[in-house]
C-alpha cells in the first residue's frame, strides 16, 4: 500500500491568527472548525498543515517541526520577504544536499523551506539521501 502525503498538525493558541500569518506565507484555508475556531486545515500546492487550538502553550519543537520542499527557495524567501515576512538567512550546509531558511510562526512553531540540490525526478528521496 502507498503512502500520499503526510499533514503535520501543529498546536497553535489562535487559530484565526495562524490561518491569517499561513496565508500571508500562500497557504490557502478549507475552513475552520469550531466557534471559536479550534481547527484549521491550509495547503499551498501539495503542503498541507493543519492548525489545532491546544489547551495551554503550545510544545515547541527543538529546530523544524515542518520542513517543506521547494523547487527555488531563493525565489520563495525573495516572495516573503517583499511580504515582509521575516525570515532566517538562507542556511547553505555540506551535509544534507539542500540549501532552506525558516520562518517563525506566532506560536513559535519552526518551518524550514528547503530545496534540494540533487533532486531526482517523480517521488521518493533524492540522491543525496538514503546512504549508509
Amino acid at each position: 500500500m502507498a503512502t500520499l502525503r503526510a499533514m503535520p498538525v501543529l498546536q497553535v493558541t489562535d487559530v484565526d491568527r495562524s490561518v491569517a500569518f499561513y496565508g500571508q506565507l500562500g497557504f490557502a484555508s478549507h475552513g475552520t472548525w469550531g466557534d471559536p475556531p479550534a481547527f484549521c486545515i491550509v495547503q499551498r500546492g501539495d503542503v498541507t498543515l493543519a492548525l489545532d487550538r491546544g489547551e495551554g502553550q503550545p510544545p515547541v519543537n527543538q529546530w523544524w517541526a515542518a520542513y517543506i520542499y521547494v523547487e527555488d527557495a531563493e525565489a520563495l524567501q525573495a516572495e516573503f520577504d517583499a511580504l515582509n515576512v521575516q525570515t532566517t538567512q538562507m542556511h547553505r550546509p555540506t551535509e544534507y544536499g539542500c540549501i532552506d531558511f525558516d520562518v517563525v510562526d506566532p506560536d513559535g512553531h519552526r518551518i524550514a523551506f528547503g530545496q534540494s540540490l540533487n533532486p531526482v525526478p517523480g517521488p521518493g528521496l533524492d540522491t543525496d539521501r538514503g546512504r549508509g
